[in-house]
């Protein structure tokens, strides 16, 4: 059975600190829904320029994060980033899902480039692919990038670190044959300028495949917690990072100049003992929050409080709660000569009423 499938039929819960053929510590998967958002844009697409970004993510903070959990040692088996391992669980299901789209590709493009790669979760396996000769793989966060030595892959990866807002500083424009980006834009700060310069780096019908996590991901976690802080304290501060809405994902897409958009969302349902246990996966997969101005601690009343508001709104009969995460897909084309393009209106030579 593959590792997909493996992850997807869990049924019972995995007992913690015991590991599995799926490296999946103590998260049980249940059926994920899907939404579909599928649009096609126009021939012209636009080509306006976003705003200077607002900054809602610390940059530097969150590098940290990612630094510390590539590195954190695993009490059981002693090694450095042991820990960033076992949470691979959710990374290496959504570059399955990526690499399924990217195999549905009529020409594979013999040259990728991954940004925001992390540990190379989806470069595995486009690597594994005989057409793929070169592959580069960036990544903002230097340990997590180079964690996983190149003996793990089929084909030896490229590695630059790249702080992803300034990706034109590394490559040309027009350089690319395809660019693919595994969970990791949600935390870049101006999403429409860092797509603007996806699509620039990319050569003339050149590819995008990419996945980020959705506004509505962890809500239950992000319930309990403002639930519990109000009752504590009569406020609500910003615990969980604000992602980016589904239904804005496809206009994300044409602003920055792509065309014959796909956008599509899944919702992948994971559940855990209890709510430390989600928190401590966030924290060693690098996904702990990272807002501006954010308050460095939570007091302990509140975290039992939310505990205790988290089981009761969305606990399961047998004590275990789950997670939801929402992921995004986006797929877009650099539009050139050979772009498919919609016929001029009332050129038609059939009647659809012939047809039905």
């Amino acid at each position: 059975m593959s590792r997909t499938n493996q992850f997807r039929t869990l049924s019972s819960l995995l007992p913690r600190r015991i590991p599995t053929s799926s490296s999946i510590r103590h998260a049980t998967s249940l059926p994920s829904s899907s939404h579909s958002y599928a649009s096609l844009a126009s021939e012209q697409p636009s080509l306006a320029t976003s705003p200077a970004p607002f900054e809602v993510f610390d940059r530097s903070a969150k590098r940290k994060q990612r630094d510390r959990a590539a590195t954190r040692v695993d009490e059981q088996t002693g090694k450095a980033g042991g820990k960033s391992r076992v949470t691979d669980y959710l990374k290496n299901e959504v570059a399955e899902r990526m690499f399924e789209r990217f195999e549905d590709l009529r020409k594979p493009p013999a040259s990728v480039l991954d940004l925001s790669s992390s540990s190379g979760h989806l470069t595995k396996l486009i690597a594994s692919l005989e057409t793929t000769q070169k592959i580069r793989m960036m990544d903002h966060s230097e340990k997590t990038l180079f964690r996983d030595p190149d003996s793990e892959f089929d084909l030896a990866p490229t590695r630059s670190v790249v702080d992803e807002e300034a990706l034109l500083t590394h490559i040309d424009e027009d350089s690319q044959e395809a660019i693919v980006s595994n969970l990791g834009l949600h935390w870049v700060n101006d999403i429409p300028g860092v797509l603007k310069q996806i699509r620039q780096g990319l050569k003339p019908d050149g590819f995008f495949l990419g996945s980020m996590l959705g506004g509505d991901s962890v809500f239950e976690l992000r319930t309990a917690l403002q639930l519990a802080e109000m009752n504590q304290s009569g406020g609500v501060s910003p615990r969980i990072s604000p992602m980016a809405d589904p239904r804005d994902a496809s206009n994300l897409l044409q602003r920055a100049g792509f065309t014959l958009l796909t956008v599509d969302v899944e919702d992948i349902t994971i559940s855990y003992p209890s709510m430390w246990e989600l928190i401590e996966d966030l924290r060693d997969m690098g996904e702990s929050g990272a807002v501006l101005g954010r308050r460095p601690f939570i007091k302990r009343d509140i975290l039992l409080s939310a505990e205790a508001i988290y089981k009761e709104l969305h606990g399961h009969e047998d004590g275990t709660v789950p997670a939801t995460f929402q992921v995004i897909y986006l797929i877009g084309w650099k539009p050139s000569d050979k772009t498919p393009k919609a016929l001029p209106r009332g050129s038609g030579k059939t009647n659809l009423k012939d047809v039905l």
